[in-house]
């Protein structure tokens, strides 16, 4: 495919980088800029944008249509199933066009005396960003403290509201997580404070109403840049837990809520490599815990027991073959959430005292893959629990499940606008023999009357694999555009997920990291092998950490895919990691490596997409970002594609579009962020064969 259509050519300033002996020459490193303001990088960017619309243009009415049709398969009214917690029910409503909800609360499940909390389109309005945080209510239920964002930064402003006047407090906290916890006397609340560089969240401050933020107290700081910070409530409330979690390592810090000027108490002595997520209800810790289990048990201890390991009960005991996700306390049972070949379970223990009560219960799907969790349940005092289930066919269900008969009532399920019918859709489970023996689960969609099996379908293949996040097959409205057009689409759940355990995640991780790049080559391979795809027609998609694996896989194999959509992607690994400065790179270290060390410096070196672009051949390439991403600079892809444009020897499309507005989660509002999906559909469509057209 040829333009005619100049793209955007950046100038070259060479600028050394010097490690362990080693030089790096970066000629694009001029494009940092950390205040977003330097004139010729903003000239650059929207050259880069203006280059993506022309080179586009002729495809406008396609990506208008398919834009139309991901928005009309949403319900434009519609609501959340009320939850109760205290007094009242609590829903959210959208109505027409609006790109945001309405929060509310009644005093019954069918509405009573409904009251409005939060009109978020109102608290949008003259912002071109905005997402709302946290919502806490405090607990008499007379006060409200939201944050919001509205920058894309990640940096939240807290407001506090009175609920029975309407009328917003003269309390405002600024340059916060977007946590806030309320303290039992509903006059104080604690929060977390970024650093205003890194970004990092590091110091938990108390907040008294009515005072100024300039006389709230530091109650904790930590010192160890690792760690992520955050804030929770225990289950029974009587404590705030300030949670510290790096890639290896937890450790948890109490205050008492019915006394929020207590000192800070230390739950656990800190230990490297001690993952665990813990909680009270009633006179006991419940603790999933890593310790001597890697795919974590559940233990139980007393507040006099806690300290010390060797005194805690074991609940459910590690299993090699099964991951324990998380548990769900309730004052009769406990729900765990448990991953067996991938596939997540349910499973309901009876407990009386503190002891297992009867035989436990498993609550289990049917489709050959799908993804499952526990949906919100505040309060610990009931007898049955809510769960969220979705499949690659089968749209969002809320259902209630009796937590002591196992019987599920569907509560709701996500209506899809138009001819939408499930039965004309089928979903796959394989798994792909990668090279080096390892069974990688892939789960496959596709229409069932467009799908030859005969290898010529045009095929587009998902991935992520890092952080041990998992992505779960789960239903996508939006997928049906390219499904209806003849695609089959692919999740590669390869290494560096924890799709199959704890050690699935360490296997493509820091020196195994080029097992995530093989698994997903291999699964390419295998599916146009086996006829999921025709082999000029693969396409592939990942974003942030996915799209570190979209630029490593196209150095290493270009020719297997036609075109890729790389999104708010980390491209420049090398560099990042060694500067401190930069927002999470600290806390990154247990997951790529700390290129400080030689070792880490070489193995980081050998797969950087930045550093390792060649001379050769590359796929159609769609690359997306939003100026101010706090997760992934700006300028890592900006830099990636001005390197890519003076390297690459082919006449393929390089397009590069950045939302001048938005952070790392894209644009916000439900249907403004549907542009960007229509945007990588229209370019996967407009790089196949002309008479393909659709």
């Amino acid at each position: 495919m040829r333009s005619f259509v100049q793209a955007p050519i950046a100038k070259k300033v060479p600028h050394l980088l010097s490690h362990h002996g080693q030089q790096r020459q970066d000629d694009y490193y001029w494009m940092r800029d950390d205040k977003r303001e330097n004139p010729e990088v903003l000239a650059h960017l929207e050259a880069e944008n203006r280059y993506c619309q022309q080179m586009l243009s002729s495809t406008a009415q396609r990506q208008q249509q398919l834009f139309a049709e991901l928005k009309g398969r949403i319900k434009k009214d519609d609501n959340t199933v009320p939850v109760k917690d205290g007094a009242y029910w609590y829903h959210s409503e959208v109505s027409g066009d609006e790109e945001y909800g309405r929060h509310f609360r009644a005093t019954s499940f069918s509405g009573d005396n409904k009251t409005l909390l939060l009109d978020v389109n109102q608290l949008a309005q003259g912002h071109d960003f905005y997402d709302l945080g946290e919502v806490a209510v405090s607990p008499n239920e007379q006060l409200l403290a939201y944050a919001e964002d509205t920058s894309g930064r990640r940096i939240y402003t807290v407001v506090f509201k009175d609920l029975a006047t309407g009328e917003l407090l003269s309390d405002t906290l600024t340059n916060t997580e977007g946590q806030v916890v309320w303290a039992n006397d509903n006059q104080t609340v604690f929060y977390v404070r970024k650093d205003e560089q890194t970004l990092l969240g590091y110091q938990v401050f108390r907040h008294r109403l009515g005072t100024a933020q300039e006389q709230d107290v530091l109650v904790y700081e930590e010192s160890d840049r690792s760690f992520y910070m955050g804030l929770g409530k225990s289950r029974d409330e009587s404590l705030i837990f300030i949670d510290l979690e790096a890639t290896e390592t937890s450790h948890t810090f109490a205050i008492d809520a019915d006394n929020p000027c207590a000192p800070v108490t230390e739950l656990l002595p800190r230990t490297q490599g001690h993952l665990y997520d813990i909680d009270k209800l009633g006179e006991h810790f419940y603790i999933v815990s890593n310790w001597q289990a890697k795919n974590f048990r559940f233990m139980q201890a007393t507040a006099t027991q806690l300290a010390d390991l060797q005194q805690w009960q074991e609940l459910v005991a590690h299993r090699e073959d099964v991951l324990l996700e998380s548990v769900e306390l309730f004052e009769h049972y406990w729900l765990l959430t448990e991953r067996q070949q991938g596939q997540i379970g349910f499973v309901v223990y009876q407990h009386r005292q503190g002891k297992v009560a009867g035989t436990p219960m498993p609550l289990q799907f049917a489709d050959p893959c799908y993804f499952a969790g526990v949906a919100m349940n505040p309060e610990p005092n009931v007898s049955k629990a809510r769960v969220f289930y979705s499949s690659l066919t089968t749209p969002g269900s809320l259902f209630e499940f009796d937590l002591a008969t196992g019987e599920k009532t569907l509560l709701k399920q996500q209506q899809v606008v138009g001819e939408f019918n499930a039965d004309d859709y089928a979903s796959e489970r394989l798994f792909i023999t990668a090279r080096d023996g390892e069974q990688v689960p892939v789960s496959l969609v596709y229409r069932r009357n467009l799908f030859k099996g005969d290898g010529s379908n045009p095929l587009l293949q998902y991935g992520y694999g890092a952080y041990g996040i998992t992505i779960d097959p789960s239903f996508s409205s939006t997928i049906l555009s390219l499904l209806d057009r003849g695609f089959v689409y692919a999740i590669a759940h390869i290494r560096g997920s924890e799709m199959l355990g704890r050690q699935w995640y360490e296997a493509g991780k820091l020196k195994h990291k080029q097992n995530s790049f093989n698994d997903f080559i291999d699964v390419t391979e295998a599916l146009v092998a086996k006829g999921y795809g025709a082999e000029d027609k693969v396409f592939a998609s990942g974003g942030s950490a996915g799209g570190l694996l979209m630029g490593a896989v196209i150095n290493q194999a270009p020719h297997l895919y036609r075109a890729i959509g790389c999104h708010v992607p980390f491209l420049d690994v090398l560099t990042t990691m060694l500067d401190e400065s930069i927002p999470l790179t600290t806390n990154e270290y247990d997951e790529w490596g700390n290129p400080n060390d030689e070792g880490d410096y070489q193995t980081i070196a050998a797969y950087s997409p930045y550093d390792n672009i060649k001379a050769q051949d590359y796929p159609h390439i769609l690359v997306t970002t939003g100026l101010h991403d706090s997760q992934v600079q700006y300028w890592e892809p900006m830099k990636w594609v001005a390197k890519m444009r003076e390297y690459k020897t082919d006449n393929h499309l390089l397009l590069f579009k950045t939302d001048m507005e938005s952070g790392h989660g894209g644009a916000s509002g439900r249907f403004k962020s549907l542009q960007e999906k229509a945007l990588e559909f229209n370019f996967f469509l407009h790089t196949l064969a002309e008479d393909e057209h659709q």
